[in-house]
């Protein structure tokens, strides 16, 4: 076991992930930037599967991510828990 896979911030986060990912997966109806969700989701749990990622790659990542599912009031939950997962790695300095 590597120090990435026994940090809990990661275990965390990728559970978010992955949650989110389901969810979208069986989200009926149609969304347009589905294909885009899913790929940034993917590429966020591959950003912490190796290795300590950059907060500010992750906060990226979430911002694509909101951006494509945000407006989608189901999803708001799981949203909500990849957020909180980002922001156990570094919160944003005051002011931004």
């Amino acid at each position: 076991m590597t120090a990435v896979d026994s940090d809990p911030r990661v275990q965390e986060l990728r559970g978010a992930v992955a949650r989110l990912r389901r969810q979208l997966a069986v989200l009926p109806g149609e969304l347009p930037d589905r294909v885009a969700a899913d790929d940034e989701l993917a590429a966020l749990d591959a950003m912490v599967s190796h290795g300590l990622p950059e907060v500010p790659r992750l906060r990226r990542s979430l911002l694509l991510i909101a951006g494509a599912v945000g407006s989608v009031s189901a999803l708001s939950p799981a949203l909500s828990e990849v957020r909180e997962g980002i922001d156990r790695f570094g919160k944003l300095p005051p002011g931004r």
